[in-house]
């Protein structure tokens, strides 16, 4: 699998992290280097390891890396419900990004599942 681009779980990530980038830009000056760092990175890592991943032309390489973006998801949900409980994000904003994280991580699990048969 080498075109990552083809996957749709790399497609929706990647529209994840414009979304972060976009909601992160009104988080305050001081959180720069803080949360709204924290953030951008876990969301450009979910799309940057299913790349890394899909290039390495192996399933097991492949699995890998999910699992590693896996985790990646999982750290910038918990960033996103820190940020709403800050008031860093409005509900609307929330609930939109959680509702994409989530579906990255269904999509996740579903091709991780895939690889191992």
């Amino acid at each position: 699998m080498s075109d990552f681009r083809k996957l749709m779980v790399w497609q929706k990530s990647y529209q994840l992290t414009l979304a972060v980038y976009h909601a992160t830009t009104s988080f305050p000056k001081e959180e720069l280097f803080g949360i709204t760092n924290q953030m951008r990175r876990a969301a450009t890592s979910i799309a940057a390891n299913i790349a890394e991943g899909s290039g390495r032309n192996s399933d097991a390489e492949l699995r890998r890396f999910c699992h590693i973006a896996m985790g990646s998801a999982n750290e910038l949900a918990f960033f996103a419900m820190l940020s709403h409980d800050l008031h860093y994000l409005d509900s609307s904003q929330y609930d939109g990004l959680q509702k994409t994280i989530e579906e990255v991580q269904r999509m996740l699990s579903g091709l991780i599942h895939k690889l191992k048969d």
